[in-house]
Order: C-alpha cells, then structure tokens, then sequence
C-alpha cells in the first residue's frame, strides 16, 4: 500500500510540474496526421523537444568541446542532426531550403543561438515533411545503401538516427556536468512526492 501511494504521489507531483522541457504528443496528439505518420511524428516532436532543451542547458563556452580529437564537438552533433533532418527528408519528397548547404551545414557555427535555431528550423523541416507526405508513399521502395527500403522505412530511419545522436548529446552534456532538463524535472517531482509524503 505504502508503495502504491508513493507512486500516485509521483505521478501527481509530474503532472504538477510546468512542462518545461517535456511534450506529449501522445495525449495531446497530431493534428492532420493519422496512422504510422502520426506515431512516426510523436517520436520526431519528442526528440525536437529533448534536443531543443538540451541545447540550451549547455554553456555556449561548451559548444566547441568534444570528448576526443576525432569526435564531434556538441555544436556538430547538434547541427549534424539539424542536417539529417534536411538530408533524409529529402528521400521522402521534402526537399531542404533552396540555398542551403546541407554538405557543409555540421561545421557552420559554433554560436550557441545560430545552432538552436538551425536546429529548430530543421526540426520544422521534418515535422512538415512528415505531415505533407501521402499515406500511400509509405510503401514505395527506394535505393538505400546498396540495396532497398521504403519511404516507411526511411521514416523508422531517421528516427533512429536522431535518438542515436540525442543519447551522444545527452552524454556530452553530463561529462560536462549538464544535467538533461526532463531528468531535472524528475528529480524535482521526486523532491515534491517525497515532500508531501512526508506531511
């Protein structure tokens, strides 16, 4: 009984909480897009929502910092992102911004707000793309690494790639003492169950 009643606290003290770095498509929904595309953009919007947060938890001094010589600096992971988004897109009918380089995107700026904002943009890019693209595409095949896939295929990919990389972000961020935004909204949801537990 004891544990139940810690965790409904729990659970009351993280809907309590203001969601500063957390959305919910799965309450709040997609609107305009229904089936394996909705599910699919649930995903993108929670990554964007993550890595947006994170980006601007980090120390602009930190933008340049990377864990060895030969390994992305945190502002080339972050664009490096920023770039799928534009790049894969690409191969579902999204093409990226007439006059962007996308080949020299990942090295483009270290400045703290040009990254967040290349990478909001990129993020608007995907959840756009994903949105415009027919239900019916979902099945066509297309060259893929040497052989072949489908554009749901290419969905399931790039999904893949971005948390590939937000789980390198969020590393890069703890060696640098970065606690992620939705891990310090659960410590602090702890703190108040624990709190009111304790009245």
């Amino acid at each position: 009984m004891k544990r139940a009643t810690s965790l409904l606290c729990l659970f009351v003290a993280f809907a309590a909480l203001p969601l500063s770095a957390q959305v919910n498509p799965y309450k709040d929904g997609t609107p305009g897009v229904t089936g394996f595309r909705s599910e699919v953009l649930a995903e993108v919007m929670i990554q964007e929502d993550k890595f947006v947060h994170l980006a601007g938890a980090i120390p602009a001094e930190k933008y340049t910092w990377r864990p060895a010589a030969e390994v992305r600096s945190i502002a080339e992971v972050f664009l490096h992102v920023a770039a799928a988004n534009y790049n894969i897109y690409q191969m579902v009918g999204a093409a990226a911004p007439a006059g962007l380089d996308i080949k020299s995107l990942e090295k483009s700026t270290t400045d703290k707000a040009k990254v967040i904002a290349v990478l909001k943009e990129s993020f608007a890019h995907a959840r756009k793309a994903i949105t415009a693209m027919p239900d019916a595409d979902l099945e066509k095949s297309l060259d893929w690494f040497g052989g072949k896939n489908t554009e749901r295929g290419v969905l399931l990919f790039v999904v893949r790639h971005a948390a590939e990389h937000l789980g390198q972000a969020i590393t890069d961020g703890r060696v640098n003492g970065i606690v992620p935004p939705w891990t310090e909204d659960a410590v602090k949801a702890k703190k108040a169950a624990e709190s009111a537990k304790a009245k």
